[in-house]
């Protein structure tokens, strides 16, 4: 990837890691958003933390599922900087098989319930995670129900003037 149209951010961070900017995105509001191989996500989010980005608030981990892409689960990362109210949001492909890219708990303790949550909704398998456990659904759920494939279905919900 040629670094002359990226900006500020994304050349310093193609310099210190190189190969893992796969992309540059900027949308509505100036927000960019850096597309990371999942291979070098960790490097990148270490030198997103300490270099001159100051990237040391992760706010929040997201996670979309497009069946029809071959990566199939995009996660996002959205990154806040507090001295300097500067966000970037991060994104990789997890895969479609047998999803998983590395945790960055190491990185930002935050991380830990953001990944968890992932792991229980979507099935995002996250590499180096000290309790990848479920958060949200019970611990003998079957599947993770955000999933585009996880079948619907319900049960009718009983109020006392239907009894």
């Amino acid at each position: 990837m040629s670094t002359e149209a990226l900006g500020e951010h994304a050349q310093l961070l193609a310099a210190a890691v190189p190969a893992a900017l796969v992309a540059e995105h900027i949308g509505v509001g100036e927000e960019i958003t850096l597309e990371i191989d999942p291979q070098r996500l960790v490097e990148a989010a270490r030198f997103l933390k300490t270099g001159p980005a100051g990237l040391t608030l992760c706010s929040d981990i997201t996670c979309a599922d497009f069946p029809d892409e071959p990566g199939r689960f995009r996660l996002a990362y959205h990154l806040f900087a507090p001295e300097t109210g500067e966000r970037i949001r991060l994104r990789v492909w997890a895969g479609a098989g047998d999803p998983e890219v590395p945790s960055v708990t190491g990185v930002w303790k935050t991380a830990d319930w953001h990944e968890r949550e992932v792991w229980d909704m979507f099935g995002v398998r996250f590499t180096g995670h000290p309790d990848l456990s479920r958060i949200l659904m019970p611990y003998d759920w079957e599947g993770h129900p955000l999933r585009r494939d996880y079948p619907l279905g319900g049960e009718e919900v009983w109020f006392s003037d239907n009894v």
